[in-house]
């Protein structure tokens, strides 16, 4: 028997009124407070709510989510800061070794690494909900689900990646740069397997609120890896291949040291019992959840690097791709405080929905979409102030330095809406609205974003009808917006860059409407019934 989700929340099974009291008072996480309040009576609620203030609860609900978001958003960066390293230190190789480098990085998010986060992010639902309901053996029994689930799906994905020049090859990319990036793939393939896992032990950890543990493996890998990257890639003279061969080591490094952490930790004594047989009953329950959370990802991911292939098709590809995967990779980076806003938002709706406080989770959205808002304008802010420096991290070459430092304030514009979609789906995946989203993700990047990208830069040449209409002369008798434009547009790679601005804006037009018109009390009850449908299966799986 098996159970497909519908809501991300659950709710536990009824219980006496004196053992919910005292099992409320058990539970002392600020993040979690899980009350069993369906039989307080509702005047006596009320009179609870009436005596805190609007702006008490708003501080508390800020706090809490800080609190949560702040440890995430570090792990973020510093995982994928291993990305970015290795990327640097190929940068100063030379123009081929950054674009075959940076070529192959896309492509192994495209065929990948999404796909692995995309899967992995099921168990903030599943481990999330066992955590609230203090079935805490589930928590590893559902990571081990996980696990197999996710370590099988690498196998084919690594065959992609052996074949990757041959597919790039075949898509009409440059053959330099797809022979290269196709060895730097093959190097990588061990780090599928290492973030399979990776993902598994995260959301684990994650759904416990030990967090901490996880910054610090995070931050001692990220170290450790700038040493290897250097002594691989200079030191020993590997080069490309080096910088593969170190995001191989720094991976399954991290693995260990989690694991070890799992193992012997007294924080997981309860939630992590050993291995057991239970993994394979209801695995199909894991795999229902898992799919559209995993398309939810995946369309956008996949949009922003299939925007770093089409930069192969067009002229000068070796600088368009170089300048167009820094961009992407800064977006990426930029994009991890985001995903931090994400999953705290995504754990403090779960859990009001699944304590039965609708108007808790209604305050924790407005509260973080404040925060977004505030966050993408200071993030913004920051990254056109180091437009010129910035090209200069990944590439001495004075042209890919000059590109980038006109590309930054799109990337300013595009982290904006990049930020506030991204807590509003963090919110949607609180709801456990994950097929909506993809829905919503599939019309705006594939029905308009891609779609505009290909126009702007293959049909109506931006930057090539810029530089035709201005010539120097005309360029010094221009207005400012004139020579802001010329300056922004220089390039057709802005075009392709566009493409991606307008699918963010329809996407978070869409989740600001479906926030706007959520009639939360009706996600109270989803969340009810599909933690009773929950309690079902595990009977009838303790009853076998």
């Amino acid at each position: 028997m098996s159970v497909t989700w519908t809501r991300t929340d659950l709710k536990a099974s009824p219980k006496s009124g004196k053992a919910k009291m005292e099992e409320a008072k058990v539970i002392e996480d600020p993040l979690i407070q899980r009350q069993y309040d369906e039989d307080i009576p509702q005047e006596e609620e009320e009179e609870e709510e009436g005596c805190l203030t609007l702006r008490s609860q708003v501080c508390d609900e800020v706090k809490k989510q800080i609190e949560l978001a702040g440890p995430l958003i570090a792990v973020s960066l510093l995982q994928y800061s291993l990305e970015i390293i290795s990327i640097m230190f190929v940068g100063h190789l030379g123009q081929l070794p950054l674009s075959s480098a940076s070529m192959a990085t896309s492509f192994a998010a495209f065929t990948g690494f999404s796909i692995l986060i995309g899967m992995g992010s099921a168990l903030e639902t599943l481990c999330g909900q066992a955590y609230g309901a203090k079935q805490y053996h589930m928590l590893g029994i559902q990571m081990q689900r996980a696990m197999v689930t996710l370590t099988v799906l690498s196998i084919p994905l690594a065959f992609m990646w052996f074949y990757t020049s041959t597919i790039f090859i075949a898509l009409g990319q440059d053959q330099e740069i797809s022979t290269s990036a196709g060895t730097y793939i093959r190097w990588m393939i061990p780090s599928l397997f290492a973030y399979a896992l990776l993902q598994c032990l995260n959301r684990f950890l994650q759904t416990q609120n030990l967090v901490v543990p996880m910054m610090v493996t995070s931050g001692v890998t990220a170290l450790f890896h700038i040493l290897l990257c250097w002594i691989l890639v200079f030191k020993l003279g590997l080069g490309v291949n080096g910088a593969a061969l170190a995001n191989n080591i720094s991976n399954w490094t991290n693995v260990v040291l989690l694991v070890m952490y799992v193992k012997f930790s007294p924080a997981c004594t309860h939630t992590w019992t050993g291995f057991s047989k239970e993994v394979l009953h209801d695995l199909l329950s894991f795999i229902k959840l898992a799919v559209p959370s995993a398309f939810m990802i995946c369309l956008e991911y996949w949009s922003f690097d299939m925007v770093v292939l089409l930069s192969g098709l067009l002229p000068n590809p070796k600088l368009e791709t170089s300048v167009l995967s820094i961009s992407l990779n800064t977006c990426w980076m930029v994009y991890m405080i985001s995903v931090g806003l994400g999953g705290a938002i995504s754990t403090r709706v779960s859990n009001e929905l699944g304590a039965a406080r609708p108007k808790g989770a209604r305050l924790a959205v407005r509260v973080v979409v404040v925060i977004a808002i505030l966050e993408g304008l200071i993030v913004g802010s920051v990254t056109i102030l180091v437009r010129n420096v910035w090209g200069k991290l990944y590439s001495d070459d004075e042209e890919v330095i000059k590109y980038v430092a006109r590309m930054m304030p799109l990337l300013a514009l595009s982290d904006f809406l990049d930020g506030f979609q991204c807590v509003l789906s963090g919110a949607a995946r609180g709801c456990g609205w994950q097929n909506t989203c993809a829905i919503i993700n599939l019309v705006a990047y594939y029905v308009v974003g891609i779609p505009c990208a290909l126009v702007f830069a293959f049909i109506l040449h931006v930057g090539g009808m810029v530089r035709f209409a201005l010539t120097p002369q005309t360029f010094q008798e221009s207005g400012v917006f004139m020579k802001t434009t010329a300056l922004l547009f220089e390039s057709t790679g802005h075009g392709l860059w566009l493409g991606i601005i307008c699918a963010l804006s329809v996407q978070v037009v869409a989740l600001v409407v479906i926030n706007l018109f959520t009639n939360w009390d009706d996600e109270v009850q989803y969340s009810v019934q599909a933690w009773k449908a929950v309690n079902r299966v595990q009977e009838s799986i303790d009853v076998k």
